[in-house]
């Protein structure tokens, strides 16, 4: 048994050996194949790399054009809001005017109305201070309503 043990390991050694050979060869083989597969895909890759950089570029070019919309709306926002706060300032300088042109016209009011009351006091005192006088000269009063109704009655028989 001695002499057929060394061929034994021997030969299970070339066996293990052969074994390991052939999977580097298929390994070897699927590595070929994919690199070949690999190889072929290589110009679409960088096709399509290329196409996505270029799209990429596009996005940024649209990016900034966008922020630059973005910063000249800001900028007539901001216009638009300073011209409505003059505007609104505008209106609250007219209206205070207007607040006081209104009062300084009530006030002109009311001084006539007041100027009116004493005239008409005035003409109160001075229509019976005519009165009296005329009490006194004996001449018919004109004011009171017995006068005023011989006027029309006489108007009336003239026409």
């Amino acid at each position: 048994m001695a002499p057929s043990v060394p061929r034994t390991r021997a030969a299970a050694a070339l066996r293990m050996k052969q074994i390991f050979l052939d999977n580097q060869s298929r390994m070897i083989r699927r590595i070929i194949a994919k690199l070949e597969t690999e190889r072929r895909e290589s110009p679409a890759i960088k096709k399509e790399h290329e196409s996505n950089q270029v799209a990429l570029e596009a996005s940024h070019k649209t990016i900034a054009g966008l922020t630059e919309i973005g910063l000249s709306m800001s900028k007539k926002i901001e216009r638009m809001k300073a011209k409505k706060q003059q505007a609104i300032e505008s209106h609250m300088e007219c209206h205070h005017k207007m607040q006081a042109r209104i009062q300084e016209a009530e006030d002109t009011i009311q001084e006539q109305h007041l100027v009116i009351e004493a005239l008409v006091e005035e003409k109160a005192s001075l229509l019976q201070i005519i009165q009296g006088l005329q009490e006194d000269n004996g001449a018919p009063a004109p004011f009171d309503d017995e006068w005023e109704e011989e006027q029309e009655k006489t108007r009336k028989k003239r026409a």
